[in-house]
């Protein structure tokens, strides 16, 4: 079975996920968003199905597609020292701006 990673290397999986996020969606809504073919949008499915990303469930004749968040936990911990870094850039440009003098409403020789 492929990994979140390799699964989700795909722009249009990942769309596919952004939409699902918003609602569980019919297949043919996923084609008509995605502007695929319905069998291309099918075999993206199909593979979001085999890795977990994704559930589907049959309701008459339609087929819902709803995300499953679990599997992203593998790539929400990859991310974790990053998310450590990027706070930590954070942090020093707020500290930065804190000791940077405020402007006192000045504005004379600025443009607007």
């Amino acid at each position: 079975m492929a990994t979140a990673f390799h699964v989700l290397a795909e722009p249009a999986r990942r769309r596919i996920l952004d939409l699902l996020l918003e609602r569980p969606r019919p297949v043919g809504e996923l084609v008509e968003q995605l502007g695929l073919s319905q069998p291309g949008t099918s075999k993206h499915l199909r593979v979001l199905r085999e890795a977990g990303l994704v559930r589907v469930r049959q309701d008459a004749q339609r087929r819902w597609y709803e995300l499953r968040p679990e599997p992203l936990a593998e790539i929400d911990e990859w991310l974790r020292p990053y998310r450590r870094l990027w706070a930590e850039r954070l942090d020093a440009l707020e500290r930065h701006l804190d000791a940077m003098p405020d402007d006192d409403g000045d504005n004379e020789g600025r443009q607007p």
